[in-house]
């Protein structure tokens, strides 16, 4: 993949969320958010775990370095969605 074509795939997924995150603050319709990092990051990072884990056909360790984290942390995060 040539870097031009990976910032542009990174521009999509900055542009999703920044669509994602005025939806949100439109429906909130004027009430504060709460808690609103750890929210944003559950959101991103489920499905970010579930992609990855799918195309490494659940191979921990090779969804751990395509993901450029320990594979002990890999785990936790898993434990945490409840995905093991």
């Amino acid at each position: 993949m040539t870097a031009q074509l990976a910032d542009r795939r990174q521009d999509h997924i900055a542009d999703a969320i920044h669509l994602a995150l005025a939806d949100y603050f439109r429906d909130l319709d004027g009430e504060a958010p709460c808690a609103l990092y750890d929210m944003v990051l559950a959101r991103v990072e489920k499905p970010l775990l579930e992609v990855v884990l799918e195309r490494v056909g659940g191979n921990q360790t090779k969804a751990a370095d395509m993901l450029g984290i320990n594979r002990n942390t890999l785990r936790k995060k898993l434990q945490t969605y409840d995905m093991l």
